[in-house]
């Protein structure tokens, strides 16, 4: 695969910005701030099918249009780590008859910090034998990477060291670590997400109080924001993610912020009196000044009620990953709330994919 060109990712990116200025023209018509991508080596995850044809085995990806497969030997989006693993992964797969055994996919992920797990999935059940050989992989591999090696098939997982890695952001000049867990939700492109983060913290230099995030994840917005509010509350369902925020917020030492694993529908209900939940014991909500929330929802957007309790707050920094549902929720909170800011952050370049953040102010 061959990357495409700065003239290409310009006209592409300009569409983008076009396309958001339209969408939220109802509701903001000044500038947006764009936070581009670099063009080559952006993401940190990759996943791929693999093509046995004959003694051969490559991988293949899928054409968008016509949905035929074509051959991968390098993948230019992926980080430099991912690329420089794929070839010396598959040349060692290819000549292990129990390794190459029914393995029908690759799955990546790295990090800035270099650090790497690969994740080989199976049509058969994983034994002995293909422990021995995935344990002598890593060793081999683990000559020039940092990695892991984990074994997926129907009901089973075999972790060959870790299934995450420690990655490290540099967030205006603090370097924050952050436990990415395999088959978890991660923000791809590392460098723009330090753009979103930065964006967030700038947004909150001149608020108060207390930070309220929900859809928070493995702490991503919630960590780095710590410095800048007296408390943040953060809740997410995942229970893998609340796990690797816990570790997240122990291994950066941050002293103010908690994390209950709630839906940001049961938070609602807690918030308003309405049920009271085992998982919020250990955190006391009644003496918190909530004059912020932080909202990174799913495609979906904001549901109904949702939208109505964060409308009663101050100042709203919305993070969103359609802007079609963003500008279906700003038809709603624009009763209550002005738009004072709004960024595109290209996290998925060469694609219809737009990142937004916009600051919200209450009218």
């Amino acid at each position: 695969m061959t990357a495409p060109s700065e003239a290409d990712y310009q006209q592409e990116l300009s569409a983008k910005t076009t396309r958001l200025s339209q969408l939220l023209l109802p509701f903001y018509t000044r500038d947006i701030d764009v936070y581009r991508s670099a063009i080559k080596h952006y993401r940190m995850r990759a996943e791929f099918r693999v093509w046995h044809d004959g003694d051969d085995l490559y991988y293949i990806m899928f054409d968008k249009e016509t949905k035929t497969p074509y051959r991968v030997d390098e993948f230019p989006a992926a980080s430099k780590t991912i690329n420089a693993l794929m070839k010396t992964l598959i040349d060692h797969v290819r000549d292990n008859q129990v390794l190459r055994k029914k393995l029908f996919q690759v799955d990546f992920l790295s990090g800035l910090s270099e650090e790497c797990v690969i994740s080989l999935l199976y049509h058969r059940p994983l034994d002995e034998e293909w422990q021995v050989a995935a344990t002598q992989l890593r060793e081999l591999l683990g000559r020039e990477f940092n990695v892991s090696i984990i074994g997926r098939a129907r009901k089973q997982k075999e972790i060959i060291g870790h299934d995450y890695i420690i990655e490290q952001l540099p967030v205006d000049g603090k370097t924050y670590q952050f436990k990415h867990i395999e088959n978890s939700f991660t923000q791809p492109n590392a460098v723009v997400n330090t753009h979103m983060i930065e964006w967030a913290i700038a947004q909150s230099q001149p608020l108060q109080g207390d930070l309220l995030e929900l859809y928070c994840g493995a702490g991503n917005f919630s960590i780095p924001l710590a410095a800048h509010f007296e408390h943040v509350v953060g809740t997410e369902i995942a229970k893998p993610s609340v796990e690797a925020a816990q570790f997240n917020i122990r291994v950066n030492d941050i002293k103010n912020v908690q994390i209950a694993r709630l839906s940001s529908e049961e938070f609602v209900e807690a918030l308003e009196g309405k049920r009271t939940f085992e998982r919020l014991k250990n955190i006391s909500l009644d003496d918190k000044q909530f004059n912020t929330v932080l909202v990174d929802p799913p495609r979906a957007g904001l549901d109904p009620a949702t939208t109505a309790m964060i409308s009663r707050f101050e100042h709203i920094l919305y993070i969103s990953c359609n802007p079609s549902t963003l500008a279906a929720n700003l038809e709603t909170l624009s009763a209550t709330h002005e738009v004072e800011s709004v960024a595109l952050f290209d996290q998925f370049p060469f694609t219809d994919h737009i990142e937004t953040g916009v600051r919200l102010k209450r009218r």
